[in-house]
């Protein structure tokens, strides 16, 4: 491609962006929401980002503001997460657009559902507390969530103001995969986290009860628009003062979505982000003697040879080779579960459709 076909090239994409209503531009609205709310071919209707959702309806705004629209007949809340894109029709979502990320979780409890928690962010912000809060192994397992949503992992470190929290970075840096890692005071120091959130991009808060995501949340609010609460004295645990997810409006033009408190996280389809976080090890288990090692104590092992030279964390590897067990449970667990679906699905049309002959 010659020079002047590069330039017709550019002018014609600058054309395509400016072309974008700006109003949808702050929403987060890029060229691929564009070709993709053209290729849907609904004409009348209009596009909208869920800020909340309830059981029957979901708050949205669009270009003429804030406004609230119910489910179709197919469709509930479970379906669809704050931060997605729909198309709506006389007051009726009609339409999700393909999200560019999607953070999801195997449901809470004996659930084998996946539980969707936020769509079309950028960056998480996994707030921890320096402290008895701070688990490595959690950590670990939002920035596994992170990486394979394709979101930008940023571990905050909080307490910093009460807590040394040196052995806490070095703990945080360790694990951290390359990810950034910052320590402040959750009530002063919000600011810092200015620089991953800019003007029409999202950002996700994630962590336990009690860790300071609200207070975070309210000092880039600049306002106090969530309720904090305390922790326990005795293991520092928090309560939950945050009950729903919600897309906020910054002032500097970007979103931020705060998240309950979430103790437990439960992956599923998340292979591509243990591989990313653990590729170092994925690099040693390449050179054992055995292709079905398990990396406990089978001859000629790779990964224990590194761990008896000081090379690798014992008890990293011993989370990695957790976290993939766990992954691969979770996804049998799922496909069961699903298979079970189709079959009553099956049964049930093949029982409608005999009952009509």
């Amino acid at each position: 491609m010659n020079l002047p076909q590069r330039l017709a090239q550019f002018d014609a994409g600058a054309q395509d962006r400016q072309m974008i209503n700006p109003a949808l531009s702050h929403l987060g609205w890029t060229q691929d929401f564009q070709a993709a709310c053209q290729a849907a071919a609904l004409p009348n209707a209009a596009p909208y980002r869920i800020a909340m959702l309830h059981k029957s309806r979901a708050e949205v705004l669009g270009t003429d503001g804030p406004a609230s629209l119910i489910f179709p007949p197919d469709m509930t809340s479970a379906d669809v997460a704050v931060g997605d894109f729909v198309l709506a029709e006389a007051g009726r979502i009609c339409h999700t657009l393909p999200r560019h990320s999607l953070l999801q979780r195997r449901a809470a409890g004996t659930g084998v559902g996946l539980q969707l928690i936020a769509a079309n962010v950028d960056a998480m912000l996994i707030v921890t507390a320096c402290g008895l809060e701070f688990s490595a192994a959690r950590v670990e397992r939002y920035l596994v969530l992170a990486h394979a949503s394709g979101t930008a992992p940023v571990i905050v470190l909080t307490k910093a103001d009460v807590i040394d929290p040196e052995p806490f970075i070095a703990q945080a840096t360790s694990v951290a995969g390359g990810a950034r890692v910052l320590a402040l005071n959750a009530k002063t120091g919000a600011n810092a986290l200015l620089p991953y959130i800019a003007a029409g991009k999202t950002a996700v808060l994630m962590g336990s009860s009690g860790v300071g995501k609200s207070t975070l949340a309210n000092g880039l609010l600049g306002a106090e628009t969530l309720a904090t609460g305390g922790v326990r004295e005795k293991d520092e645990r928090g309560r939950h003062t945050t009950t729903a997810r919600h897309l906020f409006a910054l002032p500097n033009g970007g979103w931020l979505i705060d998240t309950p408190g979430v103790r437990e996280v439960q992956l599923a389809d998340v292979d591509a982000g243990i591989d990313m976080l653990f590729g170092d090890i994925l690099a040693l288990a390449e050179d054992c003697r055995f292709r079905n090692c398990q990396h406990k104590s089978e001859p000629g092992c790779a990964v224990t040879a590194a761990i008896e030279r000081g090379e690798v964390d014992a008890p990293r590897v011993e989370r990695w080779r957790k976290l993939v067990a766990e992954g691969a449970g979770n996804a049998a667990a799922l496909t069961q579960s699903q298979t079970r679906a189709a079959g009553r699905h099956t049964k049930k049309s093949a029982a409608k459709h005999s009952g009509q002959d």
